[in-house]
């Protein structure tokens, strides 16, 4: 059955979600076998938000209307019925299920919810659902790296580093940093910028997810300790990974004005050395001829 919130919702993921004052609660992240049912739960705080919304957003980003309804009665869009279901628990609560869980349902499962079919919705921030191939086991990174700025970065104000992690499965994870003990928080620290991928890419059997830390000149030369933090959910629990680069060394991105300033002070040190060094000689030399006038007076006598 068709419905004018498909189109409503695909927008109001771009430009609704974070409107109003609505908050969600979804399940978490979710790891299962093949043939699983599975429940995706959903509640919100707003009651006069009386239509619930369920979407699909595949791997390729494509955002799917699963179904829709209110408290009394659920509708889904075209075949979806044979693999999902809906249900309400009341106004503000609703559970998605995966009938038969296969490979081609691991997605981010979105709640929405709405006044009506015509209104834009609010978002909750999805759940994210994998079903495991039976061929591989899930494996935490086994590989994290930190790479030091490019030479090519050598003339910058800026430096980049960036974090490979590697050989994991599946692909729920997510990178942070921090520089010695203090994590880098963008929101709040405008200085320094990290950009990860949006989603890890698969190689072969095992997936690979890289990071950037992008900071001053100045951060990467004063020898502290670049941190990148990998978190790997296996279902159950959490498993932490890390790696780590120490910053510092020549440097090398000096600017023509640095360099000459550099270079004309280290002749002004040469020749006040040099100068010290003839003063110094001619006031031995000065002491060394008054001991032997001395000497020679004496010999006389």
């Amino acid at each position: 059955m068709s419905s004018p919130v498909k189109t409503f919702g695909f927008l109001c993921v771009w430009f609704c979600c974070q409107a109003g004052a609505v908050t969600f609660h979804q399940s978490s992240s979710l790891i299962v076998k093949e043939r699983s049912e599975v429940h995706i739960n959903c509640r919100h705080d707003d009651s006069a938000l009386i239509l619930m919304l369920w979407y699909r957003r595949s791997e390729d980003a494509a955002m799917t209307l699963i179904g829709y309804g209110y408290e009394t009665s659920q509708n889904y869009e075209g075949q979806m019925e044979q693999e999902f279901t809906l249900a309400r628990k009341g106004t503000v609560e609703g559970v998605l299920t995966v009938r038969e869980a296969r490979q081609k349902h691991s997605a981010v499962y979105f709640c929405a919810a709405s006044t009506n079919n015509y209104e834009p919705a609010h978002f909750g921030s999805g759940t994210k659902l994998t079903v495991l191939d039976p061929d591989k086991e899930i494996t935490p990174p086994t590989k994290v790296r930190v790479l030091k700025p490019s030479k090519n970065e050598r003339k910058n104000e800026q430096k980049t580093l960036v974090c490979v992690a590697s050989g994991f499965y599946p692909d729920h994870v997510s990178v942070s940093w921090k520089i010695d003990d203090d994590v880098v928080d963008v929101t709040l620290d405008h200085t320094k910028a990290v950009a990860t991928d949006d989603a890890a890419r698969l190689d072969n059997k095992t997936y690979t997810i890289t990071s950037q830390l992008i900071v001053s000149s100045d951060i990467w030369f004063s020898n502290c300790v670049f941190i990148c933090n990998v978190s790997f959910f296996n279902g159950t629990h959490t498993v932490f990974r890390d790696g780590n680069t120490t910053g510092g060394g020549i440097r090398t991105d000096l600017t023509r004005d640095k360099y000459l300033w550099i270079t004309q002070s280290a002749k002004l040190s040469y020749i006040i050395f040099i100068a010290k060094s003839c003063a110094y000689g001619v006031f031995i030399w000065f002491v060394a001829w008054k001991l032997q006038r001395s000497a020679a007076k004496k010999s006389k006598k």
